[in-house]
């Protein structure tokens, strides 16, 4: 406990410093500030097929979750020390939070203590109010840019407390990830800071959608916009907001994809089959008799559902049980994404024992002519490789019927 109080103390005289420091007169002023803030419990509940974590983060700790902020916020600030070596232009300081909400990621990625402003001392643990309290500080000590680590919660808190005085870009660590100010990745929102440094971005307006975490659960699907924000505009490295894809009215396009997957399932009987999230999926394995929850991972084995809504843990003890396995996923519509942002139960752990190479891509072609390029965010570099060095992908689009698709590099 005494160890605890002497950081505690250590941050509050760290903050009373800099608070003292940003009046002490103009060539302070002069230094380029950027702000920084982590949900440091973003993403808590997706490996445990929670599909959120919104008022639930007691409930996934005591699940066996594992915080996954933190470790992407890290990624984003190794990224942006490997981009930013000798060049002047980046000779700016990070306002931000103490410990794991700011500081502590920036300090273990490598950058100086002497670069870093601590201008809130989060409590333990840290709450809604010290993210809104952080970045009201960051913009109060000169943030002329914010970016933040979370999910759609969190940009939700981001922007109303940001208010529209500066832009704000979210680095992915939420389960749930439809708003359109969010990187597609911890390293793309470092290459968006050093674009925005050199005076290449322009600043434009997000939605900010959020999910209802309590209807998701329930198998209901509510998106609504709460809010725009200011953010900045880089086509392929942010990704745009959730395009709400009705899908093909036709019955011949529902019926021919029940057929191929009837015709898979019969002719692998042994094979294990997970079944990804979403209508897509839902629309062809329904008039098979398979019981497919809409936003959860379903096992399905025969033709015949052996288990639903499975997290993490559950998907890897079906896999002790199977050398033969394969994963159904749907991209989202219009970001693109079929690993990342929905399904974080298939972890890179997961995806490791199903092999890159067994991992079933099926879309219905409008949903198909609405996503530019697929999209990976697995959390593990390499794989995320692995998917991207093939250059295009096959979709299923109807029976027997695939379309190559870029998945973007």
């Amino acid at each position: 406990m005494a160890a605890r109080s002497r950081s505690q103390e250590a941050l509050t005289e760290n903050l009373i410093f800099h608070r003292k420091a940003k009046y002490i007169g103009p060539r302070l002023a002069l230094v380029r500030r950027i702000g920084f803030v982590v949900n440091p419990i973003a993403g808590l509940g997706g490996r445990v097929g929670f599909k959120g974590t919104d008022g639930v983060a007691e409930q996934a700790l005591a699940a066996g979750a594992k915080p996954t902020a933190p470790e992407r916020a890290r990624g984003f600030a190794r990224a942006l020390v490997r981009l930013s070596k000798d060049e002047a232009a980046f000779a700016f300081h990070w306002v931000t939070a103490g410990g794991d909400m700011g500081a502590g990621p920036l300090r273990s990625a490598g950058i100086s203590a002497d670069r870093i402003e601590v201008v809130h001392v989060p409590g333990q643990p840290s709450t809604v109010e010290d993210t809104k309290r952080t970045v009201d500080e960051c913009i109060a000590f000169g943030a002329e840019l914010l970016l933040f680590c979370g999910g759609d919660g969190t940009a939700r808190d981001v922007a109303d407390a940001a208010k529209d005085r500066i832009p704000i870009v979210g680095i992915p660590a939420g389960v749930k990830m439809h708003s359109g100010l969010f990187a597609v990745s911890p390293e793309a929102a470092a290459e968006i800071l050093v674009a925005f440094l050199r005076g290449e971005l322009r600043i434009g307006v997000a939605e900010i959608l959020d999910l209802d975490e309590e209807a998701y659960r329930k198998g209901e699907w509510r998106v609504r916009l709460f809010a725009t924000a200011k953010t900045l505009v880089e086509p392929q490295l942010v990704s745009a907001g959730k395009l709400m894809v009705e899908e093909l009215s036709e019955e011949a396009v529902r019926a021919e994809l029940t057929t191929h997957f009837s015709e898979l399932f019969e002719a692998n009987p042994d094979t294990l089959f997970l079944l990804g999230p979403g209508s897509t999926i839902q629309g062809f394995a329904s008039p098979l008799g398979i019981e497919k929850t809409l936003l959860g991972i379903d096992a399905v084995v025969g033709g015949k559902t052996i288990a639903k809504d499975l997290n993490e843990a559950e998907i890897l003890r079906l896999l002790d049980r199977t050398s033969k396995a394969r994963l159904v996923v749907s991209p989202v519509g219009g970001q693109g994404f079929i690993l990342g942002r929905g399904n974080l139960q298939v972890s890179p752990a997961v995806l490791r024992r199903i092999g890159t190479q067994n991992v079933i891509v099926v879309a219905t072609p409008s949903k198909l002519a609405a996503t530019p390029v697929l999209r990976v965010d697995t959390g593990d570099p390499n794989l995320d490789e692995e998917f991207r060095a093939r250059d295009y992908v096959f979709v299923i689009v109807g029976y027997r019927t695939s379309k190559l698709h870029p998945i973007q590099r």
